[in-house]
């Protein structure tokens, strides 16, 4: 039977009826026949672009696995799970994505590339000035779509499992890098421009950075105790110390409430 399928072209219906059909199969053989079927169609898909249902298909199931992340968390979301979330049998959810592993890791490649998109957009829209620049950077961490309560959610649960899973590990230096690039450049002609040492452009980066993580920490945590516009005023008086010289317009920068609602 599977032999003769891989001939033909690998569709979701297909998977979708393997997977019902199984039932008729001696209970001993049903998982290993139908994670063979499955293997063999995909197999037979070659290197050919995905088509639009299958884009349509697979940013459903992404979805789908965000919201399964949010109510049940990284452990307790499943190929099952996402599979009610997405209205879905868990055929159609492994024809596109074999493994637990490999969903999740779709959706912090969404997350990651949501932030990519909207760090840029601000940095562009900020124009030439390296302090506007600077100051777009920091803002766009506490706005939507970086800044929301199931983002935040899901950026601490993956973060929480990058040290046992080299996967997440990967996907957040890959995107992460590009943006400190440009932060550490923005601060050395900042730095520069006031006449102070510009190889200290890593080491105010890492503030930067390492200041960003620890007040999305405190709105995760708890939103009585921290809330966007706290967080901008506590990034004001670090970088008013950091940047004497634009102390003023800094803190009127970064004193106008934030788009992030917790």
């Amino acid at each position: 039977m599977v032999l003769r399928l891989v001939q033909i072209e690998p569709t979701c219906e297909i998977v979708e009826y393997l997977f019902k059909s199984r039932r008729e199969w001696p209970s001993s053989d049903m998982e290993r026949k139908g994670e063979e079927a499955v293997a063999a169609l995909d197999q037979a898909g070659g290197e050919r672009a995905p088509t639009e249902k299958a884009l349509r298909r697979r940013k459903q199931i992404v979805e789908a696995t965000k919201r399964s992340i949010v109510k049940k968390g990284l452990s307790g979301t499943t190929l099952a799970s996402v599979a009610k979330e997405a209205g879905l049998s868990q055929g159609i959810t492994v024809f596109y994505f074999k493994t637990k592993l490999d969903l999740l890791a779709a959706v912090l490649r969404q997350l990651y590339e949501e932030y990519d998109v909207a760090w840029r957009a601000a940095y562009e829209a900020a124009g030439e000035d390296p302090l506007d620049q600077l100051l777009a950077l920091v803002r766009v961490d506490f706005e939507p779509p970086v800044c929301t309560p199931d983002a935040l959610f899901m950026w601490h649960a993956f973060w929480g499992e990058s040290g046992s899973r080299p996967l997440y590990a990967e996907i957040t230096d890959f995107y992460e890098a590009p943006r400190f690039n440009v932060l550490k450049e923005n601060c050395a002609r900042l730095l520069g421009a006031c006449d102070q040492d510009t190889e200290a452009a890593d080491n105010l980066a890492i503030t930067i950075d390492a200041l960003s993580d620890g007040l999305w920490w405190r709105l995760y945590l708890s939103e009585q105790s921290m809330h966007p516009e706290k967080a901008l005023q506590v990034f004001a008086g670090v970088l008013s110390a950091h940047l004497p010289q634009h102390a003023q317009a800094i803190r009127q920068a970064l004193s106008g409430p934030a788009s992030c609602t917790l």
